[in-house]
């Protein structure tokens, strides 16, 4: 019987840790958030994200306990990532509220805002040394730095679900949405991102990457073709 009762708990040791090895974030949290706190336009009430940033905060504590494993599928890791970001450009505008433009705060593109461990990780970080090592172009189209020009915050958190799904449909939203890009036969004024980021997009060819999704198709991009980054809040 004692034999019996130390397999027992050694069958119960071994399934807690690994089950503590598997743990995932629960993006259930972000997810009420984001219904609750941002448009279908995605505009973003950081008023009311703040009304309730107990969980906002929890959430992102989450985030740092719960980091991505080997373990995990590229799905999970990419919608990890992107919600990280998401929420860390979100927490710099909470943290400092009111502000008219990001780019108020102090450089906030390197500041090491994201803990993981003994490692602190900046904007830049996510975006440029773990997002783009994906080789996903999309993901462009997805990460929101609080800005009018960023594409749009979805109003949903990103799953190993709905990630690919979420890919797709906000890069096409993003490429036709004239408030974002100019693309009709007679102008074309496209977002200073496909400029920023120009060789993420079939390696350089923008156009053929444009054409895959826009409405209206182009030829070229005009030397004077992209329209100056609008940093003011997407409040």
């Amino acid at each position: 019987m004692k034999r019996y009762r130390i397999l027992a708990i050694l069958v119960l040791l071994l399934t807690t840790a690994q089950t503590f090895s598997q743990k995932r974030p629960d993006h259930t949290v972000w997810d009420q958030i984001l219904i609750l706190n941002v448009t279908e336009q995605g505009k973003v009430n950081y008023e009311g994200i703040m009304k309730i940033s107990p969980l906002f905060y929890k959430y992102f504590r989450s985030l740092s306990e719960n980091p991505p494993t080997d373990e995990w599928s590229k799905d999970e890791k990419l919608a990890y990532w992107i919600n990280a970001y998401n929420s860390i450009a979100v927490k710099m505008i909470i943290d400092n509220y009111p502000v008219k433009d990001i780019n108020e705060l102090h450089d906030p593109w390197n500041q090491k805002f994201f803990r993981i461990k003994d490692k602190r990780y900046s904007l830049d970080d996510i975006e440029h040394t773990i997002l783009r090592k994906f080789n996903e172009p999309r993901i462009h189209f997805l990460i929101n730095c609080a800005s009018f020009s960023s594409p749009k915050l979805m109003n949903r958190a990103y799953t190993a679900e709905n990630i690919n799904m979420a890919l797709e449909k906000c890069t096409k939203e993003f490429i036709n949405d004239p408030t974002r890009n100019i693309i009709t036969p007679s102008k074309v004024q496209i977002s200073q991102i496909f400029e920023w980021y120009k060789d993420d997009f079939n390696r350089g060819d923008v156009v053929s990457f444009i054409n895959k999704y826009s409405d209206v198709k182009i030829s070229e991009i005009p030397k004077d073709g992209y329209i100056t980054y609008n940093w003011d809040l997407n409040n």
